[in-house]
């Protein structure tokens, strides 16, 4: 189907340009189109979250290299982060698997609210160490990072609205933090998608899936945000992004509407 494409590709250059809401485009397109392809109405919402962070797993990465080639990658961080991200997507994916449809759409719509607000009106904090700041390593951001994958894996997101902030709060600059989010999701996609995969009840989709990823989805926004990512990083390498993010956190609050009263 054309819209997969379509949605990586808009997923992608989100993905490389704000590092934030990627994933929450693709839930609430795929929330509503998944039904039209034969998925039953009360998986919908469960098949969308799963295909989402199966797909971020390439779109993450593709991201993840552009901006390593640009040097904004603090891959000391992204070693620290990286078993809290796999605990919390896999823990978070089994917590979602035990909800209704209904409850789900109502968690990633608030979801979108919290985003919107935070593009809105989120503060940068102390971030004012820049290109030379040191990558923050130890055991706190590694705690951080188990809470950032299990809730990313319950709304279907790579992590971005909260590694973003959590990095420039301390002290990275937002370019090199968006890099470095970029990398988490990587492994936030793999270990939240395995989750849906695994904890999924037998036949919870009627075919070409595995559990709840909807492979014909996952496989086709990600060919296409693989493509497209690189051109959303070198975006965020020229552009300041405020009237963008203020275009995209309307756009979300849009998308809050929709999910909710889509159940």
């Amino acid at each position: 189907m054309w819209l997969y494409p379509l949605l990586g590709a808009i997923a992608g250059i989100l993905a490389g340009l704000l590092g934030i809401g990627g994933g929450l485009v693709l839930v609430g397109a795929l929330a509503w189109l998944l039904p039209l392809q034969g998925v039953p109405k009360e998986a919908a919402m469960h098949a969308a979250l799963a295909s989402s962070l199966a797909s971020i797993v390439l779109t993450a990465a593709s991201s993840a290299r552009a901006h390593s080639r640009r040097g904004s990658v603090l891959w000391p961080t992204v070693k620290w982060m990286v078993p809290g991200l796999l605990l919390g997507g896999w823990l978070g994916s089994g917590f979602a698997v035990k909800l209704d449809d209904g409850a789900l759409r109502w968690i990633v719509a608030g979801y979108c609210v919290i985003a919107a607000l935070q593009l809105l009106f989120g503060k940068n904090g102390h971030g004012s160490g820049g290109e030379h700041a040191p990558a923050p390593t130890g055991l706190p951001i590694s705690s951080a990072a188990a809470g950032i994958g299990a809730v990313s894996a319950v709304v279907g997101i790579g992590g971005g609205s909260m590694t973003v902030p959590l990095l420039v709060w301390r002290g990275v600059a937002p370019v090199r933090a968006v890099g470095t989010s970029s990398a988490c999701g990587v492994a936030i996609g793999l270990s939240s998608a395995l989750g849906y995969a695994l904890h999924a009840p037998a036949g919870a989709l009627p075919q070409h899936a595995v559990g709840y990823v909807y492979l014909p989805a996952a496989i086709g926004v990600a060919i296409a945000s693989v493509l497209a990512a690189p051109y959303g990083t070198r975006l965020a390498h020229k552009l300041s992004g405020l009237a963008l993010k203020r275009v995209f956190a309307a756009f979300l609050l849009a998308m809050a509407l929709m999910i909710g009263l889509g159940g």
